[in-house]
């Protein structure tokens, strides 16, 4: 700690005298034989990329604004806020132009880069002609992107509908489920996490995100948790959960199944081998459909395969979507067959702002980014070294219970206690600190807040799943 405040004093004091302020990180990698007790700090890896200065206010103000104007229930990371001020593909930087290495990915929604030039270039262009108008026009990049989208899905997965999130799209898929079962009763699992709008809710199933609000016909399934769980790795065992709530708890039949493939709120928990394939069938026998939240495993993220639910070998019959399908840009879509999207031709549906021009424009862009770029094959590649990486700590430190996940969506879950896996949520709370300090930002989330959500862009490279290893284990030697 000492050696921090030595060289952040000394980047006060370059400042002071006219040389250019450069971040802690900066001058770690000038200083990499530096040592204090033979200490020496992980290295971030060099970026060819100076922020412009920023002039805007300061982050107390923006502090205290937040708190006079915004609601109350909105919350920050780390113990001194983070003022972030510009991004460039996998880097961040604050307000004093310091670089930090995004591990977070805004929760697992950058996925090429931020201010990636291609998308920047594609949403420029389309605000100068048409920044919007409406859905009842014409206009080639809703349907263009359209058409790519529909493309990567397997199947009769071909019909899109825009939304501007992935609430409204979970809201959406299941509204539709209903429709066209005409039964009202909805599963999911347990640890669940859908969204935070009335329905959404209801199929959320962890109490940190729930209101008391009315939530009918929904039912939780036994999670699936590989870490945790009764049964281990044995999906198929877990899966009869789904056809013992169809006996017992419905009238036999059933509307829909919603799951995430790798739950992300949930601290990165990917279901059992053989889950979704065992409980996918209970529930079409039951006359349900199947409803995969891709929110945030979808978009090449996983690696092995551009969609989370194609690592269980199922096929969905309504796919949801949103964070990586536009880099940032607020939107989502729900992807459905021409049959199942009829059910809304029955009355009126519409969407103000879905397919807006500016949206799709920069989302199809994303989507050629990803393909021009590799990025599904770099996830796959740069993923499985970094959580080789990780594992490794794994069996130098204790406190590590569990490293899960596949491809950019990783989860590392700590614990006092192996055997009993006691959660370790102080700990998480102070290691992710002192990785901020060190220049790396992740992100935390399970049920019991100690669970390391790592999901980075996915351009990330080796160097950068280097540094950020090195900076979790040089933390962790402090503990």
């Amino acid at each position: 700690m000492m050696m921090l405040q030595r060289l952040m004093k000394r980047a006060v004091l370059e400042k002071n005298v006219g040389y250019k302020c450069r971040s802690f990180s900066q001058l770690a990698q000038t200083q990499s034989t530096y040592s204090e007790n033979d200490v020496v700090l992980p290295k971030m890896p060099p970026f060819d990329y100076s922020p412009p200065p920023y002039t805007g206010p300061s982050a107390a103000e923006i502090l205290q604004k937040r708190k006079d104007f915004l609601s109350p229930s909105m919350f920050t990371f780390y113990k001194n806020p983070l003022h972030l001020v510009d991004g460039k593909m996998q880097y961040l930087f604050d307000e004093q132009g310091r670089r930090y290495l995004d591990g977070f990915g805004g929760i697992a929604t950058v996925c090429c880069g931020h201010c990636h030039p291609d998308v920047v270039e594609a949403i420029i262009n389309q605000t100068k002609r048409l920044q919007h108008s409406t859905i009842l026009y014409l206009h080639h990049a809703i349907a263009e992107f359209a058409e790519a989208l529909a493309k990567k899905l397997p199947g009769d997965l071909n019909v899109v509908f825009f939304t501007n999130s992935g609430t409204e799209a979970n809201e959406l898929a299941m509204m539709m489920a209903r429709l066209y079962t005409g039964c009202h009763d909805i599963i999911s699992l347990r640890n669940a996490y859908h969204g935070n709008a009335a329905g959404t809710m209801g199929v959320t199933a962890q109490s940190n995100w729930k209101f008391n609000v009315i939530q009918s016909g929904v039912h939780h399934a036994l999670n699936p948790d590989q870490y945790r769980g009764d049964f281990g790795s044995d999906g198929e065992k877990y899966a009869k959960d789904v056809q013992n709530l169809i006996d017992f708890g419905t009238c036999g039949r059933v509307g829909g199944f919603i799951a995430e493939a790798i739950q992300g709120v949930g601290g990165i928990l990917e279901l059992a081998p053989g889950y979704l394939p065992a409980a996918y069938s209970s529930v079409r026998k039951a006359g349900g459909l199947c409803i995969a939240d891709e929110v945030q495993s979808g978009f090449a993220r996983t690696g092995s395969h551009f969609w989370g639910f194609e690592n269980q070998g199922v096929v969905p019959d309504i796919v949801t979507m949103a964070k990586g399908i536009g880099n940032g840009i607020p939107i989502g879509a729900v992807v459905t067959t021409p049959e199942i999207a009829q059910v809304l031709t029955r009355s009126s549906y519409f969407n103000t702002f879905g397919g807006n021009p500016v949206c799709t424009a920069g989302a199809h862009a994303v989507l050629k980014v990803l393909e021009k770029e590799k990025l599904q094959e770099n996830a796959f590649v740069v993923g499985s070294y970094l959580k080789q990486r990780l594992t490794s700590l794994q069996d130098k430190y204790e406190i590590i219970g569990d490293v899960r996940g596949r491809g950019l969506m990783l989860g590392v879950e700590l614990v006092t206690d192996r055997q009993l896996k006691t959660p370790a949520k102080a700990e998480t709370v102070h290691v992710m600190d002192q990785m901020k300090e060190l220049g790396v930002l992740i992100g935390k989330g399970g049920f019991y807040g100690n669970v390391f959500r790592i999901t980075p862009p996915l351009c990330f490279t080796k160097e950068d799943a280097d540094f950020l290893v090195d900076a979790m284990d040089y933390t962790m030697s402090k503990i």
